[in-house]
């Protein structure tokens, strides 16, 4: 399902339009973007939460040469599935 699809759906499901649909979409998106990057997690009972989990730098290494490559630290977007996500797929 990509974004055209999901507006749809949530059209057809909630009684809006799909303008109205498209831009809830995008305050939801932007709403979780918006707090994720203040460092808060986002919790939606049944359905999951999102988070932000720190990854620490580490050694790799380039497929092509086979060097050692130090990849830096880094703050990564996260999401857990909450049980009545879980339960339904």
């Amino acid at each position: 399902m990509n974004k055209s699809e999901l507006i749809d759906a949530i059209a057809e499901s909630s009684g809006l339009t799909k303008a109205d649909a498209g831009r809830a979409l995008d305050g939801f998106t932007g709403a979780i973007t918006g707090a994720l990057s203040k460092g808060d997690s986002v919790t939606l009972v049944g359905f999951g939460t999102f988070s932000v989990k720190e990854r620490s730098e580490r050694i790799g290494r380039n497929p092509q040469t086979g060097r050692e490559i130090t990849i830096k630290a880094a703050k990564i977007p996260s999401f857990k599935a909450g049980k009545s996500l879980k339960d339904a797929i």
